[in-house]
């Protein structure tokens, strides 16, 4: 299936959010790991949170769908499985390496896989901080990647993490580290990439009950014994989803209007209003609204966005609209994501004819006149949804595959439609 995206001119229009990935995913960790049942309401149904929900259903932790909330009845720190279990994380990265570590609670060993892309994303440095606190962790191909085979047990004490391919490998350690035999202590021996998103899972895990400490992102300590409490829980709307939308505004000119962002939220990617705004958009926050409107010309940026991983290709989407070059620094860890985003995305926008930069960690894109092109992502939801958005300003651009948005953004084309953009 293909979807053509025509030019369009200014737009007026209002979206609400979709729920945040980053936090579903992360709740329903929390939730099968608590004493107690839990309500996560406004939960995102996607197809990497449905595969969590799959591999905790498969450690034997009862997990029910409804309309608006999922139930979890937790386990009590004791997943009541008989003997090894598989697990297929899918294209989930967020579920294999989140799950790596909360395995251990199994009593038994589990295997984790995936997708044949999943079995090209490193875990190795996740696998080493993990056995010196306890595990048993054998690659069953290729050494450092998945499928893994993880047993033993999580004993506690201190590790060094080296995060700085991802986040993810930190928050995999802290979301299973309350059921540690003692306190877990994680120094990071680097800045971790996508650092916000640790903020997001020590957000959930406090919110759940458990009792940590931290020096910024250099140093942290979990409380064993401080268990997981089931409780209720919404999910707020999701940052990454929404600059998608955003972006139609800055790229076409108008105003877009989304609801249901929380104006406190931890998430990292709400540095991508600061590179809107620094662009030469208008931006106006309320209780739970963000309306982004340009009525003039963009102007290229320099700018880090090393904490906002997932907006880098919609970010890259305006650029190639500017009046000016733009530089995204901080964009190294890219590579190890659903697909190389920086190769594709520079690939993708020299076909537009863009004229575009890689460096070692960053990305330079000197606007030219675009046309459209077909674009395959992949199977990457964010190339899929960066460039439908850039299609908006250049017209002729089609995105074959569009079923790839299911992972983290089921409603986006009908929320599309549904404002007569499409």
């Amino acid at each position: 299936m293909i979807i053509n995206i025509s030019r369009i001119g200014p737009v007026d229009a209002t979206f609400e959010a979709p729920p945040s990935k980053s936090y579903t995913h992360r709740a329903l960790i929390a939730a099968a790991l608590a004493s107690g049942r839990s309500r996560i309401m406004a939960p995102l149904r996607a197809i990497d949170t449905e595969a969590t929900a799959r591999g905790l259903e498969s450690l034997g932790v009862p997990v029910e769908w409804s309309s608006g909330e999922i139930t979890v009845t937790g386990c009590g720190g004791t997943f009541p499985v008989s003997g090894e279990v598989t697990i297929d994380c899918e294209n989930s990265g967020t579920t294999l390496r989140l799950l790596t570590s909360t395995a251990l609670i199994a009593p038994h060993p589990v295997v984790l896989t995936g997708s044949a892309r999943m079995l090209e994303r490193p875990v190795g440095p996740l696998a080493d901080a993990l056995r010196a606190l306890g595990a048993d962790i054998a690659f069953m191909a290729r050494p450092g990647f998945p499928p893994i085979r993880i047993s033993g047990r999580l004993r506690g004490g201190k590790a060094e993490v080296d995060g700085s391919m991802s986040s993810q490998f930190i928050s995999s350690i802290l979301m299973a580290a309350p059921y540690a035999d003692e306190d877990v202590e994680l120094t990071l021996p680097a800045p971790p990439a996508s650092r916000s998103y640790l903020d997001v899972t020590v957000d959930v895990m406090l919110r759940f009950g458990a009792r940590l400490e931290r020096r910024g992102y250099d140093w942290f300590r979990v409380k064993s014994g401080a268990a997981y409490r089931g409780r209720n829980y919404r999910i707020e709307g999701d940052y990454s989803s929404a600059s998608y939308l955003f972006a139609v505004a800055a790229v076409c000119g108008g105003r877009v209007t989304v609801t249901g962002l929380s104006p406190t939220s931890v998430q990292g990617d709400r540095r991508f209003f600061t590179a809107l705004e620094a662009m030469g958009c208008h931006v106006t926050t309320g209780a739970d609204v963000v309306a982004v409107e340009r009525a003039g010309d963009l102007s290229g940026i320099d700018i880090d966005m090393s904490s906002s991983p997932d907006t880098v290709q919609t970010l890259a989407a305006v650029a190639a609209t500017a009046s000016s070059p733009t530089t995204i620094r901080g964009i190294a860890h890219l590579q190890y994501k659903e697909s190389d985003r920086v190769r594709v995305t520079a690939e993708i926008l020299r076909r537009m004819g863009a004229e575009v930069q890689v460096a070692e960690n960053s990305l330079t894109i000197t606007p030219a006149p675009l046309h459209g092109v077909l674009v395959d992502p992949r199977d990457d939801h964010r190339t899929a949804m960066a460039f439908a958005v850039l299609g908006f300003a250049v017209g002729g651009v089609a995105i074959r595959d569009p079923g790839c948005v299911e992972k983290s953004f089921p409603g986006f084309w009908e929320a599309l439609y549904g404002e007569g953009l499409l």
